[in-house]
């Protein structure tokens, strides 16, 4: 087990268990993952909660909760918000990374343990694909699994006259872009009350490890181990020679300071949450003392889920002489 990382083992006589089901509705898997899911909740006793992810109108249509009924499970519908998953033991998110996302938003705040399972394309935060459903469903029945703390970053918004704006918070990143998409937006990065560097950008990120390889990285930031503890400083698209990527402690307090005469510009956390940062104002960024707590079912190393998802070429490794490769990860010429 990784550092800070719990075992879990379901015991007899717990009461009440409910799982609670992010599900992005639309995709073609979600039908026969659902099912797959009320089977063993029916079967065990486990009340099944479910929220819809996806904003189309017509997306409750996309689940039959009649079907999963049916199968024994005791279905009940929730709507969005901070108490969705308050008494469950556990958020399982049926989609890709925004729907992983998405299921953190009720996760966190409850402190609920999260489980990505893919529906998607690359799914890079999900611990599972969709034709595992079984196997994952059997391991948290039993509560055969570990828990992994995963950093977040609280993100305040404040005005040019020091009021606060908004107070919110992010798994993966918080973007600081311009809001009108038109010229450059001038900035001033700032770490524990002292400027570093002012610039023209598109934006700068702030991100967690666990999002350097989502944003951050197609801005130009390293990938960063997710069992680390760094805040990372990703300009987006600068206009100038020397605005590198930053990786600070964990204690620093990252701000991105607006120029007072300049363009205005939007923090938007995750691609979900969202506030104006008019001229003059500032996004201050530290860590948070709530992480996400992330589900591993099994034990594979990061570098071999880096390979997987980005399809690395790694042919022609041969590995340290005597020692067996990764897990059937390696390919040798």
């Amino acid at each position: 087990m990784t550092q800070g990382s719990e075992r879990v083992q379901q015991r007899e006589g717990q009461g009440d268990r409910v799982f609670l089901v992010v599900a992005h509705t639309g995709r073609d898997q979600v039908a026969p993952t659902l099912e797959a899911i009320a089977r063993q909740c029916g079967a065990n006793g486990i009340e099944l909660r479910l929220v819809d992810s996806d904003t189309r109108e017509d997306a409750r249509a996309d689940v039959d909760v009649d079907r999963l009924r049916e199968l024994g499970a005791t279905v009940t519908r929730v709507e969005h918000g901070d108490g969705a998953a308050l008494g469950c033991e556990v958020v399982i998110a049926l989609g890709g990374d925004g729907t992983f996302l998405r299921a953190a938003e009720f996760a966190q705040p409850a402190e609920v343990p999260v489980i990505g399972i893919n529906l998607g394309h690359i799914g890079f935060l999900a611990e599972a694909e969709a034709g595992s459903i079984d196997d994952v469903m059997t391991r948290l029945v039993d509560g055969d699994y570990t828990v992994e703390p995963r950093m977040t970053l609280d993100v305040t918004l404040v005005g040019a006259d020091g009021t606060t704006i908004l107070h919110t918070w992010a798994l993966n990143e918080v973007v600081v872009q311009n809001d009108s998409h038109r010229g450059v937006l001038e900035v001033v990065t700032e770490v524990d009350g002292r400027p570093v560097s002012a610039f023209g950008a598109d934006g700068v990120l702030v991100a967690t490890p666990t999002g350097s390889t989502a944003y951050a990285f197609s801005a130009g930031g390293p990938v960063m181990w997710p069992d680390l503890e760094a805040i990372l400083v990703v300009p987006n698209n600068a206009h100038a020679l020397f605005a590198r990527p930053m990786v600070t402690s964990p204690h620093s307090r990252v701000a991105v300071e607006v120029e007072a005469g300049g363009q205005a510009a939007v923090a938007v956390c995750d691609g979900r949450r969202s506030g104006a940062v008019p001229p003059g104002a500032r996004v201050e960024v530290v860590r948070s003392e709530r992480s996400v707590r992330w589900v591993r079912i099994d034990a594979e190393p990061f570098t071999d889920r880096l390979v997987t998802k980005f399809n690395l070429p790694v042919t022609g490794w041969r590995g340290r002489s005597g020692r067996p490769a990764g897990p059937g990860k390696g390919r040798r010429a």
